[in-house]
């Protein structure tokens, strides 16, 4: 069974091994280092395409699914080019979650801010994930009921100090409907500093490791949530959306969501949100 995969620490490795290959062959060669014909709008300014995009997903399509015959991928530029491919997140083969370069804003103009994100799912279920930030060096991994770790230290995302500012990376209100924005500005409150985040991987990052303490999306392409979700909460956090329960990656959220260092923290974010 594919749940007896997750005791196996070579398959576990090999797909690490997969996620640090693609970046290494295909996104750090062309950091700062891309032409202007190789940069791409798909919906508008703020959603970038880059051959380093396409070129990674590639490279891991092909390697993921001859690591777990059987299983498919879900790519953010593969669904694009098929917006129909995104249905296998509900099907019944095990499926790979991927987003080649996530963060492709910061990407294309030279910082550092950006990760590829790989999560294995099945009929709904987070297993494990990678997000990798190569420019950073920072892997993390969590594996369903096994915890998350940081360059192989655990992570543990703890609680935020009593009364401290809630520190909430959000959306780009380039993301929301009208009415979803109207649900972000009820973090306009004294006590959260909410501020638009680059990439969401990384936003999610920051919530397992304890330097920010929430985050809250507007949409819910899996690509960009699955990593994130179950390393926040293999590190201690919770999520949920603005109907009270947990995110799905396989879609029909009541949006905005959030996740948080914790239940409480959670919540209370919730609660914000649902005021507007």
């Amino acid at each position: 069974m594919i749940d007896d995969l997750l005791d196996d620490s070579g398959f576990l490795s090999a797909a690490e091994d997969a996620v640090r290959a693609a970046a290494a062959d295909e996104v750090m060669p062309r950091w700062r280092q891309l032409a202007a014909h190789e940069v791409d709008q798909k919906t508008g300014p703020h959603d970038l395409v880059t051959i380093a995009d396409r070129s990674a997903e590639t490279h891991l399509a092909k390697a993921l699914t001859a690591l777990l015959p059987g299983s498919v991928v879900v790519g953010e530029e593969g669904v694009h080019a098929d917006p129909a491919a995104y249905a296998a997140v509900r099907g019944d083969a095990p499926v790979w979650i991927v987003d080649p370069v996530d963060g492709t804003r910061q990407f294309v103009r030279g910082e550092p801010g950006f990760c590829t994100l790989v999560a294995l799912a099945h009929h709904g279920v987070l297993l494990a994930s990678w997000t990798f930030a190569p420019a950073l060096g920072e892997m993390a991994v969590a594996v369903r009921g096994r915890g998350a770790r940081l360059n192989g230290a655990e992570l543990r995302a703890g609680s935020p100090a009593r009364g401290a500012v809630l520190r909430v990376a959000t959306a780009h209100p380039d993301f929301a409907t009208p009415a979803q924005k109207r649900a972000l500005l009820g973090l306009a409150v004294e006590g959260v500093d909410a501020r638009p985040c680059g990439s969401a991987g990384l936003a999610y990052l920051a919530v397992a490791r304890g330097d920010s303490d929430a985050v809250a999306f507007t949409w819910e392409y899996a690509w960009d949530h699955a990593a994130g979700l179950l390393l926040v909460t293999e590190a201690g956090g919770a999520h949920v959306t603005l109907d009270g329960v947990p995110f799905s990656v396989t879609g029909g959220n009541t949006l905005p969501f959030t996740a948080a260092r914790d239940a409480a923290t959670a919540a209370r974010i919730r609660s914000l949100l649902r005021a507007q």
